[in-house]
């Protein structure tokens, strides 16, 4: 099993400040191994149940029975504040809140986490009256109160940041020592902030970035990479292939144009998905996900794990197809579909394919976009896939 990790900022330029200048420029934020994480193992029960926390979802007796609240961490690493204090976050597209463990959280609460200590810096200025909460379907919840101040991600530094500091968690955040909190990526309009919603960390670099995007390679057990401002063109294979974004709802939700399951034919349906850096799984429709693990040998669909298992001994699962516009066919090797040992039944795989009949949508989690190149372009609010080498 690949090891936790975390990303660590690598200027792409010298350090800038969003302050209204007409400068235009670029960022990347890259993975490298955390040496404070505290080896929780990856768990499909748990991936299950965080999606469905996340997406407000009442979570199913059969997968709460499975849960594990053992997990990876796949965080970022940023400095909150001044002097700099370092975090390590994760970079989500599915939510819109920058919210972090800090120094008002209840010591109950807190596990290993590092905190921001807003009291510690000079620039901190608490806003009268704000406060935040997310509350989720299964009843967990964080909430606290809410500091301006400045935020540098990859040499860029915003003045003025809207962070939410937490008075209090639950225990499923508790239990991941190596993830300090979130960094939102999805649009402003689900922002948690109360009275008045405030601009997440895209907003407000937008302005002051060569081109108003960023990218996500991701990659299966290796380190990956956020560019901001830019889209590297190494690190792709094929031409960029857009597809428009229905941000209604304030998520980066897409329309796939079918799919495949290996070497057979091309199935058209429109397939509303999000595409979401924050969560771990593949969710699709459930006659989608049974045509797929149809063609798995051994594939069984267990309530005591709450998804689909399969043989860890499987080498020959086939490719998991998916279509955007006319041509493009993303190809999610069979390989990655091998999420993680089974909790409950040795010999047994747990799917990174499984379905999202409790949650209503189709969620395109890490399973798939670690195998793809994907461009998140705010200017023109659309999503581009494009192959790379895996």
């Amino acid at each position: 099993m690949f090891l936790p990790v975390i990303y660590l900022i690598l200027p792409a330029v010298a350090s800038l400040r969003v302050d209204g200048q007409p400068s235009r420029s670029t960022f990347s934020v890259s993975q490298v191994a955390n040496p404070n994480y505290v080896g929780y193992a990856t768990s499909g029960p748990a991936a299950l149940a965080r999606t469905y926390a996340k997406y407000g979802k009442a979570l199913p007796n059969y997968i709460n029975e499975a849960v594990n609240h053992a997990k990876a961490a796949f965080n970022d690493k940023v400095s909150l504040g001044s002097p700099p204090q370092s975090l390590f976050l994760d970079f989500d597209t599915g939510s819109s809140d920058l919210w972090v463990f800090s120094s008002i959280t209840d010591p109950y609460a807190v596990g290993r986490q590092k905190l921001y200590a807003p009291e510690k810096s000079k620039t901190a200025r608490k806003i009268k009256g704000a406060s935040w909460e997310i509350t989720y379907g299964d009843g967990t919840s964080a909430y606290g109160d809410v500091y301006l101040d400045q935020i540098n991600v990859g040499g860029i530094a915003v003045k003025s940041q809207a962070i939410e500091a937490a008075k209090n968690v639950s225990d499923r955040f508790t239990a991941n020592a190596a993830q300090s909190g979130l960094l939102g990526l999805a649009f402003g309009s689900i922002n948690t902030i109360r009275p008045a919603k405030q601009a997440t960390f895209f907003d407000n670099v937008k302005g002051v970035l060569a081109e108003p995007l960023f990218t996500a390679d991701l990659k299966k057990d290796a380190f990956g990479t956020y560019d901001f401002g830019y889209v590297d063109q190494k690190k792709k294979t094929s031409p960029i292939t857009w597809t428009s974004v229905d941000n209604s709802q304030g998520f980066w939700e897409i329309s796939s144009t079918g799919y495949a399951v290996g070497n057979k034919k091309f199935v058209k349906t429109s397939l509303d998905g999000i595409v979401d850096t924050g969560t771990t799984l593949l969710y699709l429709p459930d006659e989608i996900v049974q045509d797929y693990y149809r063609n798995v040998n051994g594939s069984t669909f267990s309530t005591i794990e709450g998804g689909w298992v399969f043989p860890c001994d499987n080498d020959d699962n086939p490719d998991f197809i998916f279509g955007i516009g006319a041509r493009y066919r993303g190809r999610v090797p069979g390989s990655f579909i091998n999420y993680a040992d089974a909790v409950s039944q040795p010999g047994y795989c747990f799917g990174g394919i499984q379905s999202n009949v409790d949650l209503g949508f189709a969620i395109l989690g890490d399973i798939l976009l670690k195998s793809q190149f994907v461009v998140f372009d705010g200017g023109n609010v659309r999503v581009g896939f494009a192959s790379k080498n895996l």
